[in-house]
């Protein structure tokens, strides 16, 4: 009776990724940086759940995914910043020059 947790999250997992998957490869590549950068606050909410995995205390199976969790969280969240100010520095006007 204990395995059907363990079931149903992996089932909703791989359903997710599946989902998660369709959904993207029908986004146009011009849109796909202004979701990244959208979805920056959803990483952030993931990135508080994974420090409450982490929290634990424990370093068994379940602290070192919460450990996991928070590394691969910091770096969607810190990336997704950079890539959103690379493209705004795109549209960014050249600096005039004085003699004009």
């Amino acid at each position: 009776m204990t395995e059907a947790p363990l079931m149903i999250g992996l089932y909703v997992f791989v359903l997710a990724v599946f989902v998660g998957f369709e959904l993207i490869s029908k986004v146009p590549p011009i849109l796909h940086t202004p979701l990244m950068s959208g979805s920056n606050a959803i990483s952030g909410i993931t990135l508080v759940g994974a420090l409450a995995a982490a929290g634990y205390g424990g370093w068994d199976l379940l602290g070192l995914l919460g450990f996991l969790a928070v590394v691969c969280g910091t770096i969607n969240v810190v990336g997704g910043y950079l890539v959103t100010e690379r493209m705004l520095r795109m549209f960014r006007r050249p600096p005039r020059e004085e003699g004009r």
